[in-house]
């Protein structure tokens, strides 16, 4: 994750136990891309401030669970200028709220990707969760 989605999580997540996702995010392995937090709080979390990229593609190969990435940003945005995105959530609210710009576009300046509708699953509150695997790169 980015360091404004650590920033949302870290301290809420660690105040929640006892109900097996809480316990499940609170520890399991957790990274954050930043040049600005030095000493995370959170248990189980390690910064990237180097080479993003290559420590993400160095994640992917070592055995273990999928990786997880929380929040759409420039960590989103770099993953997939270097094909590093496997699949990609949207969970799609049923509410509109304040305004924005072209700065606040889901995808900004990245590659075009083609995705493939992998899942689409709708909850009783009419958010719908929309699983995309990628396709290919286009153009």
């Amino acid at each position: 994750m980015g360091r404004r989605t650590y920033e949302g999580f870290a301290p809420v997540w660690p105040t929640r136990s006892a109900d097996p996702y809480s316990d499940h995010i609170n520890t399991m392995p957790k990274y954050v891309v930043s040049t600005t937090l030095t000493s995370p709080e959170w248990a189980n979390t390690q910064v990237i401030d180097g080479d993003v990229a290559a420590e993400i593609t160095r994640l992917k190969e070592a055995p273990g669970e999928d990786i997880v990435q929380y929040g759409f940003g420039p960590v989103s945005q770099l993953m997939l200028e270097h094909d590093l995105l496997d699949e990609l959530r949207l969970w799609v609210h049923p509410l509109i709220l304040g305004a924005g710009g072209p700065s606040d576009l889901l995808f900004g300046a990245v590659p075009a990707t083609g995705f493939r509708l992998a899942d689409a699953t709708t909850l009783s509150d009419g958010l719908v969760i929309l699983s995309y695997e990628t396709d290919q790169r286009l153009g």
